[in-house]
């Protein structure tokens, strides 16, 4: 009796747990009403929301005048290897997080990193193919966008208030990350960097920048002119995305970037697509 008694007191408890929602899997919220500014009107539609957050987060280039940019012709470049070795590729694809979420392709990071070892010789083919032909593939230009809103925002109808993570794919990222590698290395080499600049350049850290600034200051002080510093910060991570190709590439060549860095840059930059995503 005393076994008959648990298993039908366990029996209630699980038609109990059954009933509560506790168990079942959230539902996720829907994403809200958006508008332009404070004047406008509310959004509710799906096309709506698309345009408005399309105008946020990539908005066109306004109208530049390159005419100072002359066809121009660089005889003398940096020298710099191009064929990518497989232990560049192999190094590259081992940074890149195992379980980070996949790009449209759903080729899972852990999955290609398992099998490097087969795939090795394929993707550097693959990849020095691109280099020499100067070109990056169509499939390696499309980028998954997912919406996500700031935390602890009291307004969700401005679009200020959500931010955008990219899910790129493995085989783009890891090409570019070489590039972007090479690029470094060249700009080390042949000085094309600010002597002042900290970011992206070897044994340069934070520490490094605060002893520059401190001692900038110091300097300053002990002048024997009194002299007031003063410090500018200016936030320009937003003003990346509205870099114009054209002078970016001129100014490539103005630094007597290897050729085939340029044109592949060129085809990089070229008819990029981005799939924005958000729950509707």
């Amino acid at each position: 009796m005393h076994e008959l008694s648990d298993a039908l007191k366990s029996i209630w408890c699980f038609a109990k747990w059954v009933r509560i929602e506790s168990q079942l899997f959230k539902k996720l919220s829907q994403f809200s009403s958006l508008k332009r500014s404070d004047i406008d009107q509310m959004t509710t539609t799906f096309k709506k929301k698309i345009e408005i957050l399309r105008e946020k987060f990539f908005s066109s280039f306004s109208q530049t005048d390159v005419n100072d940019i002359a066809n121009l012709f660089i005889f003398l470049t940096v020298s710099s290897d191009l064929r990518i070795s497989e232990d560049e590729v192999r190094q590259t694809i081992k940074r890149v997080k195992a379980d980070k979420a996949s790009n449209i392709s759903d080729i899972l990071n852990r999955a290609l990193q398992t099998d490097l070892a087969e795939l090795i010789l394929i993707l550097t083919s693959l990849f020095n193919a691109c280099v020499t032909y100067k070109y990056h593939s169509k499939q390696f230009k499309k980028t998954q966008m997912i919406v996500l809103c700031k935390l602890k925002k009291s307004d969700y109808t401005d679009s200020k208030t959500y931010r955008l993570i990219a899910l790129l794919d493995i085989m783009s990222k890891a090409l570019k990350s070489i590039m972007t590698k090479r690029l470094s290395n060249i700009a080390e080499t042949y000085h094309m960097l600010f002597d002042a600049q900290m970011r992206a350049k070897c044994k340069w850290f934070v520490i490094s920048t605060l002893n520059l600034l401190v001692d900038q200051i110091h300097t300053i002080w002990n002048c024997e002119i009194k002299y007031v510093a003063f410090m500018l910060s200016l936030n320009i991570i937003e003003a990346f995305n509205q870099v114009l190709h054209v002078r970016l590439l001129h100014t490539l060549k103005m630094k007597k970037t290897s050729d085939y860095i340029v044109e592949w840059a060129r085809s990089f930059l070229e008819n990029q697509k981005t799939l924005l995503r958000f729950n509707e």
